[in-house]
Protein backbone atom coordinates (compact mmCIF):
# COMPACT_ATOMS: atom_id res chain seq x y z
CA UNK A 1 0.00 0.00 0.00
CA UNK A 2 1.19 3.37 -0.28
CA UNK A 3 2.42 5.59 1.96
CA UNK A 4 -0.10 8.61 1.61
CA UNK A 5 1.30 10.53 4.09
CA UNK A 6 4.08 10.59 2.18
CA UNK A 7 3.19 10.81 -1.52
CA UNK A 8 0.53 13.49 -0.36
CA UNK A 9 2.93 15.68 1.34
CA UNK A 10 3.34 19.41 0.25
CA UNK A 11 6.48 20.64 1.57
CA UNK A 12 9.13 18.30 1.38
CA UNK A 13 12.78 18.42 2.81
CA UNK A 14 15.66 16.09 1.22
CA UNK A 15 18.64 15.55 2.88
CA UNK A 16 21.37 13.75 1.46
CA UNK A 17 25.22 13.01 2.72
CA UNK A 18 28.84 12.87 1.01
CA UNK A 19 28.94 9.31 0.25
CA UNK A 20 25.68 9.97 -2.36
CA UNK A 21 27.63 12.32 -3.96
CA UNK A 22 31.00 11.97 -3.91
CA UNK A 23 34.00 9.21 -5.03
CA UNK A 24 35.60 7.39 -2.47
CA UNK A 25 38.75 9.17 -3.22
CA UNK A 26 36.91 12.22 -2.55
CA UNK A 27 35.64 15.01 -5.33
CA UNK A 28 32.49 15.20 -7.06
CA UNK A 29 30.66 11.92 -8.66
CA UNK A 30 28.39 14.36 -11.39
CA UNK A 31 26.59 11.09 -12.35
CA UNK A 32 25.02 10.49 -8.78
CA UNK A 33 24.56 14.90 -8.13
CA UNK A 34 22.55 14.68 -11.95
CA UNK A 35 21.04 11.90 -10.58
CA UNK A 36 19.53 12.92 -7.52
CA UNK A 37 18.33 16.47 -9.58
CA UNK A 38 16.60 14.40 -12.00
CA UNK A 39 14.05 13.00 -9.17
CA UNK A 40 14.03 16.61 -7.31
CA UNK A 41 13.99 18.60 -10.22
CA UNK A 42 10.80 17.03 -11.68
CA UNK A 43 8.72 17.62 -8.22
CA UNK A 44 5.76 19.44 -8.31
CA UNK A 45 6.03 20.23 -4.40
CA UNK A 46 7.96 22.50 -2.32
CA UNK A 47 11.19 20.51 -2.39
CA UNK A 48 14.27 22.12 -0.26
CA UNK A 49 17.69 20.12 -0.80
CA UNK A 50 19.93 19.38 2.88
CA UNK A 51 23.11 18.28 1.40
CA UNK A 52 26.48 17.33 2.68
CA UNK A 53 29.74 17.09 0.59
CA UNK A 54 31.77 19.93 0.36
CA UNK A 55 34.43 19.49 2.35
CA UNK A 56 34.66 15.65 0.70
CA UNK A 57 34.68 17.79 -2.22
CA UNK A 58 37.35 19.45 -1.48
CA UNK A 59 39.63 17.05 -0.71
CA UNK A 60 40.71 16.06 -4.22
CA UNK A 61 41.27 19.16 -5.67
CA UNK A 62 43.76 20.36 -2.73
CA UNK A 63 45.59 17.26 -3.79
CA UNK A 64 45.33 15.99 -0.03
CA UNK A 65 45.08 12.32 -0.37
CA UNK A 66 42.29 11.55 2.43
CA UNK A 67 40.17 13.61 4.51
CA UNK A 68 41.99 15.99 7.13
CA UNK A 69 41.37 15.62 10.59
CA UNK A 70 42.99 19.19 11.90
CA UNK A 71 40.14 21.94 11.71
CA UNK A 72 41.74 24.76 9.41
CA UNK A 73 42.64 22.36 6.70
CA UNK A 74 38.84 20.34 6.95
CA UNK A 75 37.92 24.70 6.85
CA UNK A 76 39.66 24.55 3.99
CA UNK A 77 38.35 21.96 2.16
CA UNK A 78 34.83 23.32 2.87
CA UNK A 79 35.85 26.41 1.37
CA UNK A 80 37.15 25.07 -1.83
CA UNK A 81 34.56 21.78 -2.23
CA UNK A 82 31.24 24.59 -1.36
CA UNK A 83 31.56 26.21 -4.24
CA UNK A 84 32.19 22.95 -6.43
CA UNK A 85 29.10 21.59 -4.80
CA UNK A 86 26.74 25.11 -5.68
CA UNK A 87 28.17 25.25 -9.12
CA UNK A 88 27.44 21.26 -9.97
CA UNK A 89 24.04 21.81 -8.22
CA UNK A 90 23.20 25.06 -10.13
CA UNK A 91 24.89 23.39 -13.58
CA UNK A 92 22.70 19.52 -12.68
CA UNK A 93 18.94 21.95 -12.23
CA UNK A 94 19.27 24.34 -14.87
CA UNK A 95 18.80 21.29 -17.30
CA UNK A 96 15.54 21.57 -15.87
CA UNK A 97 15.36 25.43 -15.65
CA UNK A 98 15.26 25.55 -12.26
CA UNK A 99 17.02 28.24 -9.95
CA UNK A 100 18.83 27.26 -7.05
CA UNK A 101 19.86 29.06 -4.17
CA UNK A 102 22.36 28.64 -2.05
CA UNK A 103 21.72 28.42 2.35
CA UNK A 104 24.75 28.15 4.62
CA UNK A 105 23.63 28.22 8.02
CA UNK A 106 25.65 27.77 11.34
CA UNK A 107 23.49 26.98 14.77
CA UNK A 108 23.72 30.74 15.68
CA UNK A 109 21.48 30.87 12.78
CA UNK A 110 18.63 28.74 14.36
CA UNK A 111 19.49 30.21 18.58
CA UNK A 112 19.19 33.21 17.87
CA UNK A 113 15.51 33.84 17.37
CA UNK A 114 16.69 37.30 15.06
CA UNK A 115 18.29 35.36 12.82
CA UNK A 116 15.86 31.96 12.78
CA UNK A 117 12.83 34.24 11.61
CA UNK A 118 15.44 35.50 9.08
CA UNK A 119 16.60 32.34 7.72
CA UNK A 120 12.39 31.36 7.72
CA UNK A 121 11.75 34.35 5.64
CA UNK A 122 14.71 33.70 3.26
CA UNK A 123 13.77 29.75 2.86
CA UNK A 124 9.89 30.93 2.09
CA UNK A 125 10.84 33.64 -0.72
CA UNK A 126 13.24 30.95 -2.38
CA UNK A 127 10.24 28.71 -2.58
CA UNK A 128 8.00 30.86 -3.77
CA UNK A 129 9.98 32.37 -6.34
CA UNK A 130 10.14 28.82 -7.44
CA UNK A 131 14.08 28.06 -6.57
CA UNK A 132 15.56 24.98 -4.91
CA UNK A 133 17.07 26.27 -1.72
CA UNK A 134 20.47 23.88 -1.58
CA UNK A 135 21.07 24.46 2.54
CA UNK A 136 24.90 23.28 4.23
CA UNK A 137 26.08 23.72 7.16
CA UNK A 138 28.68 26.60 7.13
CA UNK A 139 31.72 24.24 7.38
CA UNK A 140 34.18 27.14 6.83
CA UNK A 141 33.57 28.94 10.07
CA UNK A 142 31.63 26.31 12.12
CA UNK A 143 33.84 24.88 15.01
CA UNK A 144 33.36 22.35 17.16
CA UNK A 145 31.15 24.29 19.78
CA UNK A 146 28.65 25.73 17.21
CA UNK A 147 28.03 23.01 15.15
CA UNK A 148 24.46 21.37 14.04
CA UNK A 149 26.52 17.70 15.26
CA UNK A 150 25.54 16.85 11.74
CA UNK A 151 23.65 17.35 8.46
CA UNK A 152 21.18 15.17 9.39
CA UNK A 153 19.86 17.72 12.82
CA UNK A 154 19.97 20.73 10.29
CA UNK A 155 17.96 18.61 7.96
CA UNK A 156 15.57 18.20 11.23
CA UNK A 157 15.96 22.24 12.37
CA UNK A 158 14.92 23.01 9.06
CA UNK A 159 12.27 21.04 8.02
CA UNK A 160 10.77 22.20 11.66
CA UNK A 161 11.93 26.04 10.45
CA UNK A 162 10.01 25.61 7.59
CA UNK A 163 6.77 23.67 8.44
CA UNK A 164 7.55 20.57 6.25
CA UNK A 165 5.12 17.76 6.16
CA UNK A 166 8.39 14.82 5.45
CA UNK A 167 12.18 14.32 6.32
CA UNK A 168 13.73 12.16 4.02
CA UNK A 169 17.24 10.97 5.28
CA UNK A 170 18.71 9.24 2.03
CA UNK A 171 21.77 6.93 3.19
CA UNK A 172 23.78 3.94 2.07
CA UNK A 173 21.52 1.43 4.14
CA UNK A 174 17.94 1.29 2.76
CA UNK A 175 16.24 1.71 6.53
CA UNK A 176 16.36 0.76 9.90
CA UNK A 177 17.09 -2.93 10.66
CA UNK A 178 16.30 -5.06 13.64
CA UNK A 179 20.48 -5.99 13.34
CA UNK A 180 23.11 -5.74 10.66
CA UNK A 181 21.96 -6.44 7.39
CA UNK A 182 25.69 -6.27 6.57
CA UNK A 183 26.32 -9.46 8.20
CA UNK A 184 22.98 -10.85 8.81
CA UNK A 185 21.34 -12.20 5.91
CA UNK A 186 17.48 -12.52 7.97
CA UNK A 187 17.98 -9.54 9.17
CA UNK A 188 14.70 -7.46 9.32
CA UNK A 189 13.73 -4.27 8.56
CA UNK A 190 11.47 -1.91 10.50
CA UNK A 191 8.85 -0.63 8.01
CA UNK A 192 7.56 2.24 10.67
CA UNK A 193 8.23 3.49 13.81
CA UNK A 194 5.38 5.11 15.82
CA UNK A 195 7.18 5.74 19.16
CA UNK A 196 10.56 5.35 19.78
CA UNK A 197 9.81 2.35 21.79
CA UNK A 198 9.48 0.48 18.21
CA UNK A 199 12.95 0.74 18.02
CA UNK A 200 14.09 -0.86 21.17
CA UNK A 201 15.49 -4.11 19.06
CA UNK A 202 17.15 -1.94 16.33
CA UNK A 203 20.78 -2.47 15.89
CA UNK A 204 21.42 0.61 13.99
CA UNK A 205 24.37 1.93 15.79
CA UNK A 206 27.50 1.87 13.37
CA UNK A 207 25.49 1.31 10.22
CA UNK A 208 25.39 4.23 7.50
CA UNK A 209 29.07 5.12 8.29
CA UNK A 210 30.88 6.46 5.11
CA UNK A 211 34.72 7.09 4.72
CA UNK A 212 33.99 10.23 3.15
CA UNK A 213 31.68 11.60 5.96
CA UNK A 214 30.80 11.68 9.21
CA UNK A 215 27.13 10.71 9.84
CA UNK A 216 25.61 7.49 10.81
CA UNK A 217 22.41 5.75 11.41
CA UNK A 218 22.24 6.62 15.25
CA UNK A 219 22.32 10.60 13.87
CA UNK A 220 19.62 9.54 11.35
CA UNK A 221 17.67 8.07 13.80
CA UNK A 222 17.85 10.82 16.39
CA UNK A 223 16.72 13.41 13.08
CA UNK A 224 13.69 11.33 12.13
CA UNK A 225 12.82 10.96 15.76
CA UNK A 226 13.18 14.90 16.04
CA UNK A 227 11.60 15.82 12.82
CA UNK A 228 8.49 13.22 14.13
CA UNK A 229 8.12 14.59 17.54
CA UNK A 230 6.14 17.78 16.20
CA UNK A 231 4.42 16.64 13.43
CA UNK A 232 6.76 15.70 10.55
CA UNK A 233 6.93 12.47 9.56
CA UNK A 234 9.98 11.20 8.37
CA UNK A 235 12.02 8.77 6.30
CA UNK A 236 15.35 7.21 6.03
CA UNK A 237 16.09 5.21 2.90
CA UNK A 238 18.47 4.50 0.19
CA UNK A 239 19.64 7.29 -2.25
CA UNK A 240 18.97 5.27 -5.27
CA UNK A 241 15.32 4.48 -4.36
CA UNK A 242 14.67 8.74 -3.65
CA UNK A 243 11.48 8.66 -6.64
CA UNK A 244 10.03 5.72 -5.07
CA UNK A 245 10.43 6.84 -1.63
CA UNK A 246 8.67 10.42 -2.96
CA UNK A 247 6.26 8.09 -4.32
CA UNK A 248 4.85 6.54 -0.88
CA UNK A 249 6.10 2.74 -1.94
CA UNK A 250 6.82 0.98 1.22
CA UNK A 251 10.82 1.60 1.46
CA UNK A 252 12.70 2.77 3.99
CA UNK A 253 11.80 3.24 7.31
CA UNK A 254 8.86 5.63 8.24
CA UNK A 255 8.53 7.55 11.48
CA UNK A 256 5.29 8.64 11.94
CA UNK A 257 4.39 12.06 13.17
CA UNK A 258 3.53 12.29 16.54
CA UNK A 259 1.59 15.04 18.03
CA UNK A 260 0.46 18.45 16.95
CA UNK A 261 2.66 21.24 15.37
CA UNK A 262 3.27 23.72 17.73
CA UNK A 263 3.58 27.42 17.04
CA UNK A 264 6.79 28.54 15.05
CA UNK A 265 8.02 30.34 18.08
CA UNK A 266 7.79 27.23 20.57
CA UNK A 267 9.33 25.34 17.88
CA UNK A 268 12.27 27.43 18.03
CA UNK A 269 12.05 27.57 21.76
CA UNK A 270 11.60 23.60 21.73
CA UNK A 271 13.99 22.46 19.50
CA UNK A 272 16.32 25.39 18.19
CA UNK A 273 17.22 27.76 21.21
CA UNK A 274 20.33 27.65 23.11
CA UNK A 275 19.08 27.82 27.15
CA UNK A 276 20.82 30.62 29.02
CA UNK A 277 20.11 29.73 32.26
CA UNK A 278 18.03 26.53 34.53
CA UNK A 279 15.14 27.13 36.59
CA UNK A 280 14.82 23.93 39.41
CA UNK A 281 10.91 23.26 40.16
CA UNK A 282 9.77 21.50 43.12
CA UNK A 283 7.31 18.70 42.54
CA UNK A 284 4.15 20.52 42.62
CA UNK A 285 5.26 23.10 40.14
CA UNK A 286 6.39 19.83 37.96
CA UNK A 287 2.50 18.58 38.30
CA UNK A 288 1.36 22.42 37.29
CA UNK A 289 3.26 22.96 34.27
CA UNK A 290 3.28 19.46 32.74
CA UNK A 291 0.18 18.15 33.43
CA UNK A 292 -2.75 21.15 33.94
CA UNK A 293 0.01 24.07 31.43
CA UNK A 294 -0.07 25.92 34.03
CA UNK A 295 2.39 29.62 34.43
CA UNK A 296 5.46 28.88 36.21
CA UNK A 297 4.89 31.16 39.54
CA UNK A 298 7.67 31.55 41.77
CA UNK A 299 6.57 29.62 44.40
CA UNK A 300 7.53 26.42 42.81
CA UNK A 301 11.03 27.21 41.68
CA UNK A 302 14.05 25.91 44.23
CA UNK A 303 16.84 27.38 42.74
CA UNK A 304 18.18 29.03 39.51
CA UNK A 305 21.05 28.77 37.32
CA UNK A 306 23.04 30.65 34.82
CA UNK A 307 23.41 34.11 33.95
CA UNK A 308 20.13 35.33 32.12
CA UNK A 309 17.85 38.32 31.06
CA UNK A 310 14.20 38.75 30.73
CA UNK A 311 12.94 37.39 27.57
CA UNK A 312 15.90 34.57 27.09
CA UNK A 313 15.46 30.94 26.75
CA UNK A 314 15.56 28.80 29.66
CA UNK A 315 15.54 25.21 30.94
CA UNK A 316 12.80 23.99 33.05
CA UNK A 317 14.77 20.59 35.59
CA UNK A 318 12.28 18.78 38.04
CA UNK A 319 13.28 17.83 41.47
CA UNK A 320 15.62 14.44 39.92
CA UNK A 321 17.62 16.58 37.57
CA UNK A 322 15.75 15.95 34.70
CA UNK A 323 14.64 18.75 31.70
CA UNK A 324 11.43 18.96 31.14
CA UNK A 325 10.38 21.99 29.14
CA UNK A 326 12.06 25.18 28.02
CA UNK A 327 10.39 28.76 28.55
CA UNK A 328 10.93 32.53 27.79
CA UNK A 329 11.53 33.70 31.50
CA UNK A 330 10.12 36.92 31.93
CA UNK A 331 12.57 38.32 34.84
CA UNK A 332 16.64 38.86 34.73
CA UNK A 333 18.58 36.22 36.87
CA UNK A 334 19.34 38.55 39.23
CA UNK A 335 15.79 39.50 40.43
CA UNK A 336 14.74 35.70 41.03
CA UNK A 337 16.97 34.53 44.17
CA UNK A 338 14.68 37.11 46.37
CA UNK A 339 11.23 35.65 44.61
CA UNK A 340 12.05 31.96 45.07
CA UNK A 341 9.22 29.76 47.06
CA UNK A 342 7.11 33.03 47.50
CA UNK A 343 3.49 33.42 46.59
CA UNK A 344 3.04 36.22 43.73
CA UNK A 345 0.79 37.91 46.50
CA UNK A 346 4.11 38.39 48.91
CA UNK A 347 5.97 40.21 46.05
CA UNK A 348 4.51 43.23 45.89
CA UNK A 349 3.03 44.90 42.50
CA UNK A 350 6.37 44.82 40.62
CA UNK A 351 6.60 41.22 40.36
CA UNK A 352 3.18 40.59 39.25
CA UNK A 353 3.71 38.46 36.13
CA UNK A 354 4.88 34.67 35.71
CA UNK A 355 8.37 34.14 35.95
CA UNK A 356 7.72 32.12 32.85
CA UNK A 357 4.04 32.69 31.18
CA UNK A 358 2.33 29.14 29.46
CA UNK A 359 2.52 31.02 26.19
CA UNK A 360 5.74 31.28 26.65
CA UNK A 361 6.55 27.40 27.60
CA UNK A 362 6.98 24.57 25.62
CA UNK A 363 6.80 21.18 27.46
CA UNK A 364 9.26 18.70 25.73
CA UNK A 365 7.48 15.51 27.86
CA UNK A 366 4.76 15.48 25.75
Amino acid sequence: MTRALVADARRVVVKVGSSSLTTAEGGLDAARVDALVDVLATEQRDVLLVSSGAISAGIAPLGLPRRPRDLATLQACASVGQLLLAERYAASFARYSRAVGQVLLTSEDVIRRAHYRNARRTLERLLALGAVPVLNENDTVATEEIRFSGNDRLAALVAHLVAADLLILLTDVDGVYESNPRTDTNARRLHEVRSPADLSSAAFRGLGLASVGTGGMQTKVDAALLAASEGCAAVIGAAPDLARLLAGEDLGTLFHPAGSRLPSRLRWLAHASAPSGRLHLDAGAVTAVVERRTSLLPAGITRVEGDFAAGDPVELIDPAGDPIGRGLVGYDAAELPAMLGRHTGELGPGYSRAVVHRDDLVVLTR
